[in-house]
């Protein structure tokens, strides 16, 4: 069965822009790393940022198009297998994003909170092991709808697949917490970690003040203060800047759309993954309640 779809061209044109600011701002941040020194590249945080960047990359290109191209069409291009494939690379691309950004954190904690032991056991090659964990992972986590354990369905405008979370078999709404779930715990520990490292650069921050005092008291050599500023300003305070930053980013999107959901309703957790792709959910209309109903009656089209 096909759909009538009913698209407001300046949706396209929203959803165009994102596509290419996306994929340019991710081809960007690539090559700023490529060229980077030599130094940076031998970095675990380097490693974990190279991945992040190509799997927003990819999450951006496998996704997108077909959006732009079911407004450009007036219906959807595909079947239930595009959406199958739609839904998964969804699940996949936004769980994979946030896995990696809480390794990045986790990273970042051991390296300041437990030098010694990051010291040892923290490296490049760990950092690639960590990004094929992740992925590993992520695809056994984000296929299972494809086995039965969850459902694909097409939802309004029709643009796009993802969970019915409005499942009401066992499997569906297992699947579809079993997904909030993950999601919330990987942001709880990414924002608690940023928080215990901003504190740490902090508390470091204050320590050098006060050394910096004492040594002026004793009548020590200026000559020392240059090196020990360089030590907290460029690497400890660029990245408390960050951290914060990205703190700032994750409560600010996650916390309206916790609150605002009813508590049943799983999508609060992904739908910050949903909205840079150009998605944006809106409450289900009459109209998208019949195009929903008919999509399940249809096997998704």
């Amino acid at each position: 069965i096909r759909f009538a779809l009913r698209l407001e061209s300046k949706s396209l044109v929203t959803s165009a822009t994102m596509f290419a600011v996306g994929v340019l701002g991710n081809l960007i941040a690539i090559v700023v790393l490529c060229i980077s020194k030599k130094e940076q590249k031998e970095t675990t945080f380097y490693t974990l940022v190279c991945g992040m960047a190509i799997t927003d990359l990819l999450g951006t290109c496998f996704t997108s198009p077909v959006v732009i191209a079911t407004y450009v069409a007036n219906r959807w291009p595909g079947g239930a297998l595009l959406c199958h494939f739609f839904s998964f690379s969804m699940l996949f691309f936004g769980s994979a994003g946030m896995s990696i950004l809480c390794a990045m954190a986790v990273e970042r904690y051991l390296a300041i909170n437990h030098a010694y032991f990051y010291s040892q056991h923290i490296d490049r090659t760990m950092a690639r092991f960590a990004l094929l964990v992740t992925y590993l992972a992520n695809i056994v986590l984000c296929i299972m709808p494809s086995f039965g354990f969850g459902k694909h369905v097409r939802h309004f405008p029709g643009t796009w697949c993802f969970l019915d979370w409005r499942a009401m078999d066992p499997l569906g709404a297992c699947y579809s917490f079993l997904y909030g779930g993950v999601m919330l715990v990987l942001i709880a520990v990414t924002v608690l970690c940023n928080l215990a490292v901003c504190r740490s650069l902090v508390g470091m921050k204050q320590r050098t003040g006060i050394v910096r005092t004492e040594l002026c008291e004793q009548g020590g050599s200026r000559r020392f203060f240059p090196r020990l500023q360089s030590v907290t300003s460029a690497a400890e305070i660029q990245m408390f800047w960050l951290l914060v930053f990205m703190t700032i980013v994750f409560l600010v999107c996650s916390i309206p759309l916790v609150v605002s959901r009813p508590a049943g309703d799983p999508l609060r957790f992904i739908q910050p993954h949903i909205r840079p792709l150009g998605l944006h959910f809106v409450p289900e209309k009459p109209a998208a309640k019949g195009l929903r109903e008919a999509e399940e009656g249809s096997g998704a089209g």
